[in-house]
Formats: structure tokens, sequence, C-alpha cells
């Protein structure tokens, strides 16, 4: 069951840049795949491999990093940018810019970190997503101060 919703899940990069690279109509979501697979090129070959990239297990342990996790992290991010949840993420995304010279792919990253951390934690822990740790990682890491009132 896992390494088959893991599978479909991953299938959607797939497709995704499939059809952008077919200049064919994306959905939303694809869209937003393509957007953030495009400033990632060092996943271009992976993407246009097909099925080969499919069923790989990228271990940590081995100094790899699992670039669909990557990708589905920036998501995230962006997701929780728009809906600027935790409250106040916009404006510590946009600290993080500023701190990083413009360079918002370098703030994701920063934001990645510690959303990485905290979804370790939350299953290693077995609690529920701690929001003000989050924020409080993404200060410590460049966010700015927290906002007065």
């Amino acid at each position: 069951m896992f390494t088959q919703d893991r599978s479909q899940l991953r299938s959607v990069y797939l497709e995704a840049w499939r059809k952008a690279r077919e200049g064919l109509p994306l959905a939303p979501i694809e869209q937003q795949v393509v957007d953030v697979a495009r400033r990632h090129p060092e996943y271009h070959a992976l993407l246009e491999a097909g099925e080969a990239g499919l069923q790989r297990d990228y271990l940590p342990e081995q100094g790899e990093t699992n670039p669909f996790l990557h990708l589905a992290l920036h998501i995230a991010i962006l997701e929780q940018l728009s809906t600027d949840r935790p409250a106040g993420m916009r404006k510590l995304y946009q600290q993080l810019v500023l701190s990083n010279a413009g360079d918002t792919h370098e703030a994701e990253h920063t934001i990645m970190e510690c959303l990485a951390e905290a979804i370790w934690r939350l299953q290693r822990d077995d609690k529920p997503f701690d929001e003000k740790a989050y924020v409080k990682c993404i200060r410590k890491r460049g966010g700015g101060r927290r906002p007065r009132g």
C-alpha cells in the first residue's frame, strides 16, 4: 500500500513535467510542481527518466536527498505562504527573502530545514505539529523577530 501510494504521488511529478515539456495544459497543482521543478535543474533528468525513479529509495544515511520529498516540501511551503499559516508565515518569508538578497529560493530552503525538522519531530514524538516551535526555528535561522502586538 505504501509503495503504491508513493509511486502514485511520484507519478504526479513525472506527469506534470511531461505535460509541461509537451506544451499541454496543466492543472493548478501541476503548474506548481513544474514551477518548483524548473528551479531544480539537478532533478530534470530524473523527471524525464519516467518509471525508473518511481521505486528508488533515497537514503539520508548514505547522503542522498529524496528529490520528490524536496519538491514536495517546496510546495508545502508555498501553500503555507498562500494561506499565511502558521500565522505570520508571509512576513517571516519576506524577512528571509530580504536577508538573502532577494533570493526566494534560498529563503524557501531555510524554511524547508525547519519544516523537515518539525515533521521529523512529529513522527518521532507522535505528537501534533508544533507551529510555535516551527516558527521559532524559522526566526532563529534568520526569519526575523517576533512582531509586536
